[in-house]
């Protein structure tokens, strides 16, 4: 089961360099994910509105792999310049648990003068209640804090906080509870 759940990660990471957008790694002494996304507003060759971005991870932790698929929508917030929102849902995958949470992300890029890299400020949130938790799962939630900053153009080092709580019925498991750092390219 596991070397399907990487395989599908790989292919869907795959998808997403062949698709020119980011790929990126997040790692720590015990963790270490593998996250994508694929703007399909650069492949329909649609500018203006909302971007339509689907992501992909695969999160290796001490005895566990998760592994998720999201769709979202995005725009800046009008009046609000730096402040972008996002909201959609994903698919996450684990052992003998499997949810659908809803999704919320908020990114603010720091108004800085252009000798500063540019620097931003993530938070996103996910929750799946019991109807939306299938197999042994009774619900799913997860909260992530980012700061990121390009320090060379397209290449983005982060470092965040994340929490992710898979309940189960016979108990809550929490998944990770982990600081982590990254880099991320932009294709």
């Amino acid at each position: 089961m596991t070397i399907k759940k990487l395989l599908l990660a790989t292919f869907l990471l795959t998808s997403t360099i062949t698709a020119e957008t980011s790929i990126g790694i997040d790692i720590n002494n015990e963790d270490v994910e593998l996250l994508g996304e694929l703007n399909f507003n650069t492949l329909a060759d649609y500018s203006s509105g909302t971007t339509y971005i689907l992501s992909a991870s695969y999160l290796h932790t001490d005895g566990d792999n998760m592994t998720t698929v999201g769709f979202s929508g995005q725009n800046t917030l009008q009046g609000a310049e730096g402040l972008t929102l996002a909201f959609g849902a994903k698919l996450i995958f684990a052992e003998d648990f499997m949810a659908l949470p809803l999704m919320a992300k908020a990114s603010y890029a720091l108004p800085l003068i252009d000798t500063i890299p540019t620097t931003s400020f993530i938070a996103s949130f996910a929750y799946a209640p019991s109807v939306l938790t299938f197999l042994d799962g009774e619900t799913y939630s997860e909260f992530r804090l980012e700061a990121d900053m390009e320090v060379i153009s397209n290449v983005h080092i982060f470092t965040g906080y994340r929490n992710i709580d898979t309940d189960y019925e016979a108990g809550d498991h929490t998944f990770n509870d982990s600081f982590y750092a990254g880099m991320k390219l932009s294709f």
